[in-house]
């Protein structure tokens, strides 16, 4: 998933970018709330993750101005602030949970997974079509039965197609997923992913729309 992290604390910014990375997302990390308001309103996320004491802009000022936006990002607050008082006017002003600092980030990261279903209409973390199981807590995916061994950036591609499988997902949207803002990205980076998938799932499984994206086929 592509994560945005509004996080003034440099202890704590940096160990969730490095947890959540290993964990296979793509965190984007920013220390002020008036810019991270800026891209969380101007670029696609999965998720935010939103400290609330931050200069700039308070976070629930951020939170408030984007639900009023109608964007409908999950955001989960990560605060200090574990008032009874505070929660419920976090989770009053549109945030889809609340979690207070310290946290284990085996939790925040099943807390992100949790939200990001909910979004997608789906009760279970299993993601299926067309024989294809794919497991995104474990990062196991099996085709009719039998294991396929995909790399950390395959999965990546994969997931973002299947969370939508009939619906054509572009090409940048594939790209997001897979690259944070300072990572140099070569021009044919997609193609190669797709084409060694296509290897491992068979002809016909990724289907090209030209000029426009990515789909998975049709059953049958």
């Amino acid at each position: 998933m592509r994560l945005l992290l509004i996080e003034d604390d440099e202890m704590i910014g940096s160990a969730v970018v490095t947890g959540l990375t290993q964990d296979g997302n793509v965190v984007e990390w920013l220390r002020d709330g008036a810019q991270g308001l800026h891209y969380a309103s101007h670029e696609l996320f999965d998720a935010v993750l939103l400290d609330l004491g931050l200069p700039g802009k308070d976070g629930l000022q951020v939170l408030r101005e984007l639900r009023r936006q109608r964007n409908d990002t999950p955001i989960i607050v990560i605060t200090a602030r574990d008032d009874t008082a505070s929660r419920v006017k976090g989770l009053d002003s549109g945030a889809d949970d609340y979690v207070v600092k310290p946290f284990d980030l085996d939790e925040l990261a099943a807390r992100i997974r949790a939200v990001a279903r909910r979004k997608a209409g789906r009760s279970t973390a299993l993601m299926t079509h067309r024989g294809l199981e794919m497991n995104p807590v474990t990062h196991e995916v099996t085709l009719d039965g039998k294991r396929l061994e995909l790399s950390a950036r395959e999965f990546a591609v994969l997931e973002t197609l299947m969370e939508h499988p009939g619906a054509i997902t572009p090409r940048q949207r594939i790209e997001d997923r897979l690259y944070g803002w300072d990572t140099e990205i070569a021009s044919n980076a997609v193609e190669v992913h797709i084409h060694h998938l296509r290897k491992k799932l068979g002809d016909g499984f990724i289907r090209t729309v030209r000029g426009m994206g990515y789909t998975l086929g049709d059953a049958g």
